[in-house]
């Protein structure tokens, strides 16, 4: 019987530096949050807290200063938002912080930074937090995990790890379709299926070449769902 899965792929435009030919430096914002920012604050969204964290979530510090920052212009709020971190970073104090009197005494103001950053690395890390933890963005986050969660553990693995993309259910692809991965493995058992996922294989299927990456990140949960799904093909 045929079986037909349909899938969704987003994908997430990543903020990306460009050079030009006179050699100066690219200043990547991802990159330099996570290497200047990410000791202190967590980086992700939804953020992760934990009791013995230094500094708030950045996405809390990005909603709270966008929340009570004022402008006339609404065009012109990225920029201050930019001009204002700029500034705090090098030269901190509770009068200039929009957080709220129990966070500063729970945090305290955070150290200056002064010969840590370069005006430069500052705004691209500061433009970068404006446009990533946009409220909008958010939103959109929670939108795709709460579609995630609702799918079947089988299909999350499908979706997460793109299985389609290498694999079809009944026809090949540059690897073999699901409907003969199980054929072979009714015969070699259900375990030895889970360990090819797992740690990977090369060379197991004649006629295709290319290896296939281990995914050790899965959950025994997530691994008895795939493998039941493959098998019932």
């Amino acid at each position: 019987m045929k079986k037909t899965v349909v899938m969704t792929v987003t994908s997430l435009l990543l903020l990306s530096g460009c050079g030009d030919h006179t050699k100066k430096p690219t200043y990547e914002g991802a990159a330099l949050a996570e290497q200047k920012c990410s000791h202190c604050h967590n980086l992700e969204m939804p953020p992760k807290t934990s009791p013995d964290e230094k500094a708030p979530p950045m996405m809390a510090v990005v909603f709270h200063v966008r929340d009570f920052m004022k402008v006339e212009n609404p065009s012109e709020k990225r920029q201050k938002f930019i001009d204002f971190v700029t500034d705090y970073v090098i030269n901190p104090s509770a009068s200039k912080s929009f957080c709220d009197k129990k966070s500063l005494q729970e945090y305290g103001v955070m150290p200056s930074q002064k010969g840590k950053v370069t005006p430069e690395e500052l705004e691209a890390i500061a433009g970068y937090m404006y446009d990533h933890f946009d409220p909008g963005v958010y939103l959109k986050i929670m939108e795709r995990k709460a579609r995630m969660e609702a799918l079947p553990a089988y299909k999350r693995v499908l979706v997460q790890k793109n299985c389609l993309g290498c694999h079809g259910v009944e026809q090949d692809k540059i690897a073999p379709s699901f409907h003969k991965i199980a054929q072979k493995y009714h015969k070699v058992g259900k375990k030895t299926m889970a360990q090819s996922i797992r740690n990977g294989s090369r060379g197991k299927w004649r006629g295709f070449k290319v290896p296939m990456p281990p995914f050790r990140d899965l959950s025994d949960e997530e691994m008895n769902a795939v493998t039941d799904w493959i098998l019932r093909q």
